[in-house]
């Protein structure tokens, strides 16, 4: 099955407002920079995006804050960011902070099917207010409920018409479980194959799980902390 669209254009249609969609990457590594710079063309508004951060001031989904396109970030990780600060504490924008760990698994098991889950991380914490809390083995646990997405949309190294995907290095991050949990899952890729020219070994996210893909172009590929030796 052929899941190509012809443009990022394409590859966004069905997006609307408020709708919550996912983004991949983790800071400004394997982040889907077509879509995103797409997407900030648009009027669209209202949305809820689940990232592990959100982008920088002038990059990322940094572009989607700065024209106030974002009702809520879920995320784990927003410390590089001024427009979200200033927008978090002025209650233009709704924030819902997770631990790493626990919103790696939330994503994880709505793309499983798994409802629900125990895990200790937070306990004790804002994070556990209102939440049941069960012991087990000694040790108090929260119940997380998993995440999904009407979009998930994400950035690999290579695919193919069938929409296998495979990531390089970083990038797999919150790509790979991120594609199993969105309704929709759009991917670009920075090289496009024909079915069958990937080998099966490698493949990370296979096809079934994605429905529109497309090569990407002009990737900046930002550094978020550029560190050198003197």
């Amino acid at each position: 099955m052929n899941k190509v669209v012809k443009s990022v254009r394409e590859a966004i249609e069905g997006i609307k407002d408020n709708m919550t969609v996912m983004f991949g990457g983790f800071g400004l590594c394997g982040i889907p920079e077509n879509v995103i710079r797409e997407l900030a063309k648009t009027k669209i508004k209202g949305l809820v995006c689940i990232s592990n951060n959100c982008g920088v001031d002038d990059f990322g989904l940094g572009f989607l804050l700065n024209n106030h396109q974002i009702r809520k970030m879920v995320s784990s990780y927003v410390g590089e960011n001024a427009e979200f600060e200033r927008q978090m504490l002025s209650g233009e924008l709704e924030v819902e902070l997770i631990p790493q760990g626990t919103l790696a698994e939330r994503i994880r098991a709505g793309g499983a099917g798994i409802p629900a889950f125990f895990v200790p991380a937070g306990y004790g914490t804002e994070v556990g207010n209102g939440k049941e809390s069960r012991e087990f083995n000694g040790k108090m646990h929260l119940l997380e409920q998993a995440l999904t997405a009407d979009f998930a949309v994400v950035k690999a190294w290579k695919g193919d018409t069938a929409g296998n995907l495979i990531y390089k290095y970083t990038a797999n991050n919150f790509n790979n479980m991120m594609a199993m949990a969105g309704k929709v899952t759009i991917a670009e890729v920075e090289e496009l194959v024909p079915a069958g020219e990937l080998d099966p070994n490698f493949i990370h996210t296979p096809g079934v799980f994605v429905q529109r893909i497309f090569k990407g172009v002009d990737y900046e590929k930002r550094i978020e902390q550029l560190t050198l030796t003197k």
